[in-house]
């Protein structure tokens, strides 16, 4: 649903999805823009790219993906989809749906793609702030590690800086159901240790507490491993 609030009366935070939803930088890309809403939290998810369903259904991970992330974090941390959707601000490196390759999957986003949309990033990261980083897959993992290699990577807490701002990094493997790495070892035991240290890190922790709510509105880099 289209949010028609006077634009005074929006917070900064809803007036950068707003303009995000209005995005036309990128020829190539199917619109419309996929936004998580603007979910105000110290913890930053970041995807890689909008599938085919995703514009359709109006929400990030809507689709097989999101079943298999979404049921990572319960098992490991207790919250549900709908809490996570609700606490999590979750963004992507590329916001809009690339379309397919002539020879089938969706296509990889050009490197001029990846710089148009990072402008949204920045913002956010101005805008929220974010104490922990959880980049999905290798797409998002190679915008703040120079070594996206998933064994090297999954399962560590990194120290890292972006976009003028210092935070934690915790990567993810993509929950895709054409990659086997998360079922099979060690990417499966790599998983684990990770999806344990997002639980008990003080931002995410916080959201998992009794008291701690909602703050979505009702409308709707390089880095270092830390010791």
């Amino acid at each position: 649903m289209t949010d028609r609030r006077p634009a005074a009366t929006l917070s900064p935070l809803e007036k950068h999805v707003r303009r995000l939803h209005a995005c036309r930088r990128c020829d190539l890309m199917h619109k419309p823009v996929v936004s998580g809403g603007p979910v105000q939290s110290k913890v930053l998810l970041i995807g890689q790219a909008p599938g085919d369903k995703e514009p359709v259904l109006g929400r990030p991970f809507a689709w097989t993906a999101g079943k298999t992330l979404f049921r990572w974090f319960a098992e490991a941390t207790g919250i549900s989809e709908e809490q996570f959707r609700a606490r999590v601000y979750m963004a992507a490196v590329c916001r809009c749906f690339p379309g397919k390759k002539e020879t089938g999957g969706d296509r990889v986003p050009t490197r001029e793609e990846i710089s148009n949309c990072s402008a949204w990033l920045e913002a956010e990261f101005s805008l929220l702030k974010p104490t922990l980083v959880i980049p999905v897959g290798k797409l998002a993992i190679g915008q703040f590690l120079a070594e996206p290699r998933l064994d090297r990577v999954i399962g560590r807490q990194f120290q890292a800086r972006g976009f003028g701002r210092r935070f934690d990094l915790i990567p993810l493997p993509h929950p895709s159901g054409a990659s086997p790495w998360h079922r099979m070892e060690p990417g499966r035991s790599l998983l684990n240790e990770a999806l344990g240290r997002v639980a008990v890190h003080p931002a995410y922790a916080a959201l998992t507490s009794p008291g701690s709510r909602a703050t979505t509105p009702p409308d709707r880099r390089r880095a270092a491993p830390s010791a």
